[in-house]
């Protein structure tokens, strides 16, 4: 979610004020471990990242595996603004059972990190990137040579993968949502009153104020309230916090894809994003529908504060489609599948892939 990430950007610009010269020269030993474990060398491998021209801009796209005839795995990133690009080491067993795509969309990552706020086409909306996600579908489709990719959206990116689904069922062989978000028009205020649970037994008298002035209703916040209560609803979490802290910003810190320069442009990125949320307030997942064409999937960390399991189990006992299954990611809050990538694997392997590829060979067939 927008701002979790940058909860903690002050802490960790604290810590990397000690002793900088053995910092940094741990970090080029470990960025380069990474590099190494990032090659990939099989005769039908493909590695391919830089910059494509999506909806008029030049945008981030990598597309990594060891073999090109295993599943296309396409992720559709959350924030707005928290791109993925930065986890490459942590999902690289992903890599060798499906093409993994992943896309840092306009005024994220090092899409935003090439352009600045000027190159990027103007203020992000939800529809320009919505039509954004549309042609990288496209030409995702179009590079590999495959009719149909895995959704995998994640966070905020699961308001973009729920409305793809639905509409174009035709472009997807399966949908896998993780810390998926069910908007409901404001009904559901059980992440909200917990965060301010929490909050109240930590004795933050000030932050409980600023929560309670919002109200319960997301769709009254503005962008910079969203940002605000995305911080305190993650920071009053000592997971969630820890997985912030270690995996996502160690795993910024370590990338071979990532300077301190693009470190900070990723944080100005998800400012820049903020005015994304601003065009979902009217949207309602039950009212739009429970029924989807595709298999659909929900792997869920069990200790989710920000988009509660709960909820998405809810949503997901209500959902018709052709094939279905809901699993809990142990151990895990919020960002589960970068937390706890062997059991994402795990459940993309036993549930997943199955599906995909069974369809695939009937197509064939057929």
């Amino acid at each position: 979610m927008l701002g979790t990430i940058a909860a903690t950007a002050t802490v960790t610009a604290a810590a990397l004020a000690a002793p900088v010269a053995g910092l940094f020269a741990h970090r080029a030993v470990r960025r380069s471990a990474n590099a190494r474990l990032m090659r990939i060398g099989t005769p039908n491998g493909i590695d391919e990242q830089g910059f494509v021209r999506i909806g008029g801009i030049d945008q981030w796209i990598s597309v990594r595996g060891e073999d090109r005839a295993n599943p296309v795995l396409l992720e559709i990133h959350g924030g707005p603004g928290a791109a993925n690009s930065p986890y490459g080491a942590r999902t690289r067993a992903w890599e060798e059972h499906f093409t993994l795509v992943r896309w840092d969309m306009r005024g994220a990552g090092l899409t935003f990190a090439r352009g600045g706020p000027a190159g990027q086409g103007g203020e992000p909306s939800f529809e320009r990137l919505y039509a954004d996600a549309l042609e990288v579908v496209h030409h995702v489709r179009e590079r590999l040579g495959v009719d149909r990719v895995v959704l995998l959206p994640s966070s905020f990116g699961t308001v973009f993968g729920l409305r793809l689904a639905r509409s174009h069922p035709e472009l997807f062989s399966a949908y896998v949502g993780t810390d998926q978000n069910v908007l409901e028009a404001g009904r559901d205020t059980s992440a909200y009153d917990a965060t301010l649970e929490r909050l109240r037994a930590a004795g933050k008298k000030k932050a409980v104020a600023q929560v309670e002035a919002m109200g319960s209703d997301p769709r009254r916040w503005t962008p910079a309230q969203r940002t605000a209560y995305d911080k305190l609803c993650a920071g009053s979490d000592p997971l969630t916090l820890d997985t912030v802290k270690k995996v996502i910003l160690g795993s910024m810190w370590l990338s071979p894809l990532y300077s301190p320069g693009r470190i900070a442009a990723y944080f100005k990125g998800q400012g820049f994003s903020e005015p994304v949320t601003a065009g979902t307030h009217g949207f309602d997942d039950w009212a739009e529908g429970t029924r989807f064409e595709v298999p659909f999937f929900v792997f869920q960390g069990a200790l989710d504060v920000i988009t509660p399991a709960a909820r998405a189990k809810a949503y997901f006992d209500a959902v018709e489609a052709p094939v279905k299954a809901f699993a809990l990611i142990e151990d895990a809050s919020h960002f589960a599948a970068l937390r706890r990538p062997d059991r994402f694997l795990e459940l993309l392997l036993t549930h997943v892939r199955p599906v995909v590829t069974a369809g695939r060979r009937t197509a064939d067939a057929a």
